[in-house]
């Protein structure tokens, strides 16, 4: 979880249990456990995940009540832990990536999540299949229309309060609001609703990674129960619900999942984050024989938005070796310079990324011209991502970049162009065509994950997962 998060909720004394100590199930009884815990999916109609911190301490995030949660050291009077990565930075683990292949396969109708990480949605679950009960630090939305934006930064308020930005709708300009919530912050009606109604109408509901201490949200689950549904909680300690499941397991989420999906014989998809950028021209109407243009690299969320994965850039220009180049470190990123308008010339632009990326740098050569021969384009935001993963993917690399969209702006002269860039590739692969395969390769990608080993006697299998 986000330590500034932690830090920014109000004070409040009574939290519940912090600290307990883990369990974790012998590996012949695990085994045996996941065994089940598949085919309680396999004989599903209707499968509902609820989710908490402990999926995503895999991914780097601390968890708030384990034996080094957030909570617990605060109570205990330590120093808080430290995020092994920047939190705008965390990716979706293996169970965040199996639960979108369930998904996409038809067989997880709905995701109830309390986190407010975002993880679910990068991992490309659809938004209407998914009910963020305390909201999401990468999300606002607007007070009037209620339109939301996703966010490549964390948005700095909590409370549901007001962010110093606008909807995007011409027909709008609503004021934006955060939508995490504080402790006294009631539960939004547009999350708490579709997650209610899936919750009746689950026949198995999945608890992942959560204590079920935090109300109204941990008596949901027990809404399958009452109609007949089965509970499964996967959780290292202890939970007031235990008495309710149909099957409770102590051990990593991650590992049962990774059990559950061979055994299915479903493939983890891997995970490629997409980021975007926006690169502007602007330069004087008057056509006199020289220009004074500025280029300008920030964010696509508006001039005044963080830029996050993006340390530094760097400008030369290939084509006019008397023009001075330039390192860039202050956002948003600006460089200005006065040129021949006569002849085109191409800027050539390092943007060289932060903590986080898998890839330290990637290059890109703009095109400048002024006279107003620039053609303009829009390929399709989702056409351009789908096309850039499928590359990621097929050369096992990132720094891939490519463009959205290049438009002339409305308020002066010059034109603004859309990128999209692959920051990063992160791997969670099996042999799904041979349940008893070792992973590919003998490895997972995997950030924030010690090795573990799940050890499967009845089947003879053995798979690492290794950091």
């Amino acid at each position: 979880m986000s330590l500034g998060y932690a830090e920014k909720l109000s004070y409040r004394e009574d939290i519940g249990n912090v600290g307990m100590s883990e369990l974790f199930d012998p590996p012949h009884i695990l085994q045996a456990k996941i065994e089940e815990l598949a085919k309680f999916i396999e004989e599903s109609k209707h499968l509902v995940a609820f989710t908490g911190a402990g999926i995503s301490t895999s991914c780097g995030i601390p968890d708030f009540r384990g034996p080094t949660g957030i909570w617990t050291l605060q109570r205990q009077g330590k120093p808080l832990p430290k995020a092994d990565m920047p939190f705008h930075r965390a990716m979706p683990g293996l169970t965040h990536m199996a639960l979108a292949e369930l998904e996409k396969a038809g067989i997880l109708k709905f995701i109830i999540s309390q986190n407010i990480d975002g993880l679910h949605l990068r991992s490309g679950i659809p938004r209407e299949k998914l009910a963020e009960l305390h909201g999401n630090s990468f999300r606002e939305i607007c007070s009037s229309c209620g339109k939301e934006y996703v966010r490549d930064f964390e948005v700095e308020t909590i409370g549901m309060k007001e962010t110093g930005r606008h909807c995007s709708d011409l027909n709008c300009g609503g004021k934006l609001k955060d939508t995490v919530l504080d402790w006294e912050d009631a539960l939004p009606p547009k999350e708490m609703i579709p997650a209610e109604k899936h919750c009746k109408m689950a026949d198995l509901i999945i608890c992942l990674g959560t204590s079920l201490q935090i109300t109204p949200a941990c008596n949901l689950p027990l809404k399958s129960v009452r109609g007949g549904g089965k509970l499964v909680i996967i959780n290292l300690q202890p939970t007031p619900k235990d008495k309710k499941a149909a099957l409770l397991i102590h051990a990593q989420v991650d590992k049962v999942i990774a059990g559950v999906m061979q055994f299915l014989n479903y493939k983890i998809p891997p995970f490629v984050r997409v980021d975007c950028i926006q690169v502007s021209l602007s330069y004087p109407s008057k056509k006199k024989r020289y220009a004074k243009w500025k280029l300008r690299i920030s964010s696509i969320h508006g001039n005044k938005a963080a830029l996050p994965f993006i340390k530094s850039v760097e400008a030369s220009f290939p084509d006019r070796p008397r023009v001075k180049s330039a390192f860039l470190t202050d956002q948003p990123f600006k460089l200005q310079r006065e040129t021949l308008r006569s002849k085109p010339f191409r800027v050539f632009l390092k943007l060289n990324f932060g903590n986080g990326c898998d890839c330290s740098s990637v290059e890109l050569d703009y095109p400048i011209d002024f006279q107003d021969s620039t053609e303009y384009f829009e390929h399709g935001k989702g056409n351009v991502i789908e096309s850039l993963r499928n590359r990621a993917l097929e050369d096992a690399t990132c720094g891939h970049i490519s463009p959205i969209q290049r438009k002339q702006m409305s308020d002066s002269k010059g034109t603004y162009t859309e990128y999209a860039i692959v920051t990063s590739l992160v791997r969670h692969e099996y042999m799904a065509s041979e349940p008893k395969a070792l992973i590919s390769n003998g490895t997972i990608e995997k950030r924030g994950i010690e090795s573990i080993e799940v050890e499967a006697e009845d089947l003879g299998k053995r798979m690492k997962l290794e950091s």
